[in-house]
């Protein structure tokens, strides 16, 4: 963008990243004036101020298809911050975006495609490629149907074409580069704790049906038989809460991690007051970073969707994973969890520890996570051939 030498600039990302961009071009680019977009008053004199240098407006996601003065503005270089976040072009804030009028366009993801290619077809639309998304998705994407839900299900198989696709991507200008061959950062250990399943699981995959704590679990379609496998082996399987107590009473470090279900957080909260371990929580609707930043032996308590991307948690070089993420989606959300501690600033090799539960699900879902696949997809294929 500086070397753009555009004078009206606007970067939109997340609302977690506001300040820190702000921040940035502050910090390393004093010829170029930073307004905050979320507030009235600084986008109110961006849009009405002249422009006789480099200006910056940052505004967030959720905020900006709010904002309809700036369907008029003539943006010389739009940059999108984690651009993955306009996969969806139904979306209020993806039509808006992609309603904008710029002259140079920057898109950044850390999000890896891992072959997700489906997902890309809004970016590569406003990078210039004017390809209908039925072509797009008839030239490139392997998809089939399935019914037995009751209503089609449209299940990604493959991709077909994939060097053309990749030879038209680099056209129009795109790079996919790891961080590693950016910048150099500490080394990625996995620690793998491997958890019996239940008597209760094994039950569960034989039957569909079981009383656990009082709760009735019935799997009587794929999607209910695939949450209750899940829940069978976090949040009701004791041998891995048990495994997670002895994980934070051998250590006094700052400690992410990673879960799914509120009746999870309910248990691994109970765990952390029991130990007397601060805790933050970060979900749909809690975001208190407060013991994260005030205590280095607190525990930070994070729901993928919620803070899987956008979070900087590099005091921290520890994640736990309780459990899994699965459904779409979830290999991104996967691979960003990881970058929330190996980012910018972080000097100590990173730990990742999978509690895991052998012969269950969750192996399943973490190979297919590593191939890149959501697991969710194969299941239903399993599940229609029986």
């Amino acid at each position: 963008m500086h070397q753009l030498g555009g004078h009206t600039n606007v970067i939109i990302c997340q609302k977690s990243k506001v300040d820190d961009w702000i921040n940035h071009i502050r910090d390393h680019y004093p010829d170029m004036q930073a307004w905050d977009g979320t507030k009235a008053d600084q986008l109110k004199k961006f849009l009405t101020t002249p422009h006789h240098h480099a200006h910056v407006l940052i505004i967030n996601y959720e905020l900006v298809f709010r904002r309809p003065n700036l369907k008029d503005l003539w943006i010389d270089t739009l940059m999108l911050d984690e651009s993955s976040l306009i996969t969806n072009e139904q979306a209020k804030r993806s039509k808006f975006i992609m309603g904008l009028t710029y002259k140079n366009l920057i898109l950044l993801s850390g999000t890896p495609t891992n072959g997700k290619y489906e997902l890309l077809w809004s970016q590569l639309h406003m990078l210039g490629w004017n390809i209908s998304k039925e072509l797009y998705w008839k030239q490139y994407v392997d998809v089939e149907y399935q019914n037995d839900q009751g209503f089609p299900i449209k299940i990604v198989r493959g991709y077909k074409n994939v060097d053309r696709l990749k030879a038209k991507m680099t056209e129009y200008g795109c790079r996919f580069l790891k961080t590693e061959e950016v910048m150099d950062l500490p080394e990625q250990t996995d620690q793998y704790i491997y958890i019996p399943p239940t008597k209760e699981y094994k039950k569960f995959i034989n039957t569909r049906i079981i009383n656990i704590d009082g709760v009735d679990l019935v799997g009587d379609t794929t999607l209910t038989k695939i949450l209750y496998e899940r829940q069978l082996c976090g949040q009701y399987n004791r041998d891995k809460l048990r495994a997670f107590e002895d994980l934070l009473q051998s250590t006094d470090d700052r400690i992410i991690v990673f879960y799914n279900f509120n009746a999870e957080l309910d248990k691994l909260i109970s765990i952390c007051e029991d130990l007397s371990k601060p805790y933050s929580v970060v979900n749909g609707q809690h975001k208190d970073l407060t013991a994260y930043y005030d205590k280095s032996s607190s525990i930070t308590l994070i729901q993928y969707q919620a803070g899987a991307m956008g979070l900087n948690l590099q005091l921290s070089n520890k994640i736990i994973y309780f459990t899994l993420p699965l459904g779409k989606g979830s290999c991104g959300l996967w691979e960003q969890s990881k970058k929330r501690i190996h980012r910018i600033g972080q000097t100590e090799p990173c730990f990742y520890y999978y509690l895991l539960c052998r012969d269950s699900i969750e192996m399943k879902n973490l190979a297919a996570l590593k191939r890149g696949v959501d697991l969710t997809d194969e299941l239903f294929r399993k599940e229609v051939r029986r």
